[in-house]
């Protein structure tokens, strides 16, 4: 059965089209803005059938709230008079499915009605393959066999279809929009939007109109209504990335969404029940800003549910060889010059590389590697200079011996030593100079000086992100 949704009330025309549409149709009452809110937020209806003609309320007072209808996507047809014809096309041309005279020809109503039901239903079936196979994209863009990428899709799999906030964490070009992405793809949210926002990339001046709407009004310059991001998202995802960016302000307003499950347009009154899931995203250290007072203890813990952290790409560089040889195949094709390989010594200097933009500047690499190519392999001088330029940095003296797994170790070992050496022992800019982090650093020196690590130094590594070097 087909539910559609009457506004404004009209008991009359209520009873009239219930008889008259037969036992396919069930005409349901909204009368107000609320509970047309409530309808479309909860599902209860397939169509809405728009009545411009009601005598309840004025026009202008209604068209608002027809207004929202339309723009909330649910599949509409506008009823109206000769009279209100202009008015009701300027509504088909704002969304709304189509439209019908009044009084109406009940054949003509129902044909109208079910061919709206039909294109939001194919819509909705569109939708769900795009999901589908967005899915699988997003999986197979997430690389990588390490122990540390099996780690994260361990996670993202546990996580997919449990309702709880996730945090991800990680360096920039880590990979952390495709994590959330993931996550949405493979539960049981795959088939409605995924939005994702960058925090940082939206003015603070705009940040609370850009995630929770607006009404007419609301501010000075506003001429229409807008549906903020959280609306957008639906019974979908939302995805926030760069949290940390938020001013303190906007942090208590969305803690208050977390905890309610629900929020409010600028303006308006009306509350709004949140139907999304959210995934957060930051490449800073939370819990250090919680400590300097930039970042509310409280939404912390509130969003700090389940974490999963993206590892730079200088932890798991057993994996590059992969990534490289899918953005080799991507690029190839895009560019139209057909690659066939990287030859062995130029992925030996890729592996070697400490990658500070890590997957992201590794992309980089590969596309500016194949524009300058000039044969059908990547060779070590299609690479940009600075990364020829650090892996033959003392490369004269170092004699390898053993696999190539082994020589790369032992590579990263000296470079690790004469980092400590030139910074005169300390640890923490030698860490910085090499762009590692400062447990990835201790291991190296284990391998060769166990007996250079202080207790604080054994703790540091402890508590750091567990890497496989050997």
């Amino acid at each position: 059965m087909i539910r559609i949704g009457l506004y404004p009330e009209d008991r009359t025309l209520q009873s009239l089209l219930s008889s008259a549409l037969g036992n396919e149709f069930e005409v349901l009452l909204a009368s107000t803005d609320d509970q047309v809110t409530h309808m479309i937020s909860a599902g209860g209806c397939d169509v809405m059938l728009l009545d411009l003609d009601s005598s309840q309320n004025s026009l202008e007072q209604r068209m608002e709230c027809i207004r929202n209808i339309i723009a909330s996507r649910v599949p509409s047809v506008v009823m109206a008079s000769d009279a209100m014809r202009s008015t009701a096309a300027e509504l088909v041309r704002q969304g709304a499915y189509g439209y019908c005279r009044r009084p109406p020809s009940i054949r003509d109503l129902k044909t109208m009605l079910l061919r709206a039901y039909e294109n939001s239903s194919l819509r909705r079936e569109l939708q769900k393959v795009q999901q589908r196979l967005e899915a699988t994209n997003s999986c197979d863009l997430m690389i990588g066999s390490s122990p540390q990428m099996q780690q994260v899709y361990d996670l993202v799999h546990r996580v997919a279809n449990i309702n709880a906030s996730v945090l991800v964490t990680g360096e920039s070009g880590t990979g952390k929009e495709l994590i959330a992405s993931a996550i949405h793809n493979l539960g049981d949210r795959s088939g409605r939007p995924f939005v994702a926002v960058c925090c940082g990339a939206i003015p603070e001046t705009l940040i609370e109109t850009e995630l929770f709407g607006h009404e007419k009004g609301a501010f000075t310059g506003t001429v229409g209504p807008r549906v903020g991001y959280l609306e957008q998202a639906g019974e979908g995802t939302l995805f926030l990335d760069e949290i940390g960016e938020l001013s303190l302000s906007t942090q208590v307003k969305l803690l208050r969404v977390l905890q309610q499950r629900e929020f409010s347009r600028l303006g308006s009154n009306r509350l709004i029940p949140l139907r999304a899931r959210l995934v957060f995203a930051t490449h800073q250290n939370l819990g250090d800003m919680v400590s300097q007072g930039t970042f509310r203890q409280d939404l912390y813990y509130r969003i700090n549910v389940m974490r999963i952290d993206a590892p730079p790409l200088q932890e798991h560089p057993e994996d590059i060889p992969q990534i490289a040889a899918h953005f080799l195949q991507r690029y190839s094709v895009m560019y139209q010059k057909p690659m066939t390989s990287i030859e062995p010594g130029t992925m030996a200097v890729l592996q070697a590389y400490c990658w500070p933009g890590n997957v992201r500047e590794l992309e980089n690499v590969i596309q500016r590697a194949i524009i300058v190519a000039r044969g059908d392999s990547l060779r070590i001088e299609d690479l940009p200079g600075n990364i020829q330029e650090q892996n033959v940095v003392n490369i004269d003296d170092f004699h390898p011996a053993g696999s190539f797994e082994r020589q790369l170790r032992d590579y990263k070992v000296k470079l690790a030593m004469t980092a400590v050496r030139e910074s005169n022992g300390n640890k923490t800019l030698a860490a910085r100079n090499l762009h590692i982090s400062r447990a990835y650093l201790h291991r190296l020196i284990r391998i060769a000086e166990p007996d250079m690590l202080t207790e604080s130094d054994l703790i540091a590594e402890r508590d750091g992100p567990v890497v496989d070097i050997a």
